[in-house]
């Protein structure tokens, strides 16, 4: 069975009836109001005609001695497919990508359930995993954050500015591997190549996985870390990510 969880912006004084129904759907990033079935499996869902989205926010009527309607954002992740929706908040696009304005409750609720489970990193998509990793820039205190496109990203995933005395640019390769499938030196030298390209401050590489053996060590490599270049392995992302989770509280 789906965990399901339903947060309803009903008011405290309103007890809500067991005998509630949806009565309609709408895009929970552009509320546009969409004709759709509130049971449609979000994978059979068409993208939303105004911003693309496929998550959903659903207003509910309850029947009483009095006629009410309230808005209510329903977040549905089965235990073997998580269906990563509505992650981040997404701004204006820009030339390089989407900016990221928040993250979302549920990027919260995925990390609470990869702490219970690690395992459920190696069921997360790629893309989904470049969202997780936006998320945790805009988090940690990034002034500017931006998810790249699908294609034509360049080699970055995720760009990250912080600004301060100066500004520092820090770009992002995501790589959502499965256990065994190591990232190679040959991974790590296009990384410094895009780094080189973009003239970023520094770049991460950040893996769901691990590193080759001995990569760390490797003389054309190894000059650049940690100045300009840190290595980010599955146990490190864990530990960077529950720490940020904790912000919430």
């Amino acid at each position: 069975m789906p965990d399901t969880s339903l947060n309803s912006q009903v008011p405290p004084h309103v007890v809500v009836s067991d005998e509630s129904v949806i009565s309609n759907v709408a895009c929970s990033n552009c509320e546009t109001r969409l004709a759709e079935p509130q049971d449609l499996p979000i994978e059979n869902r068409e993208p939303c005609p105004r911003c693309g989205s496929k998550s959903r926010i659903f207003f509910v009527s309850m029947a009483g001695t009095v006629n009410i309607e309230a808005r209510a954002a329903i977040s549905v992740v089965p235990g073997a497919n998580l269906l990563l929706q509505t992650l981040v908040v997404p701004g204006r696009r820009t030339s390089e990508g989407q900016l990221i304005e928040a993250v979302a409750v549920p990027w919260f609720e995925i990390l609470e359930r990869l702490n219970k489970d690690p395992t459920l990193a190696f069921k997360i998509s790629p893309r989904a995993w470049e969202e997780l990793i936006a998320g945790a820039y805009k988090a940690a205190g990034f002034d500017e954050v931006i998810l790249t496109p699908h294609s034509g990203d360049h080699g970055r995933d995720v760009i990250a500015v912080k600004r301060g005395v100066g500004s520092v640019r820090v770009i992002d390769q995501v790589k959502a591997y499965k256990p065994g499938h190591l990232v190679t030196a040959d991974d790590v030298r296009a990384l410094m190549g895009v780094l080189q390209g973009d003239g970023a401050s520094k770049g991460f590489l950040t893996t769901t996985s691990d590193f080759a053996p001995r990569l760390k060590n490797d003389p054309l490599i190894v000059p650049f870390i940690p100045s300009r270049l840190e290595l980010i392995n599955g146990n490190q992302l864990m530990a960077r990510l529950q720490e940020l989770s904790k912000k919430k509280k």
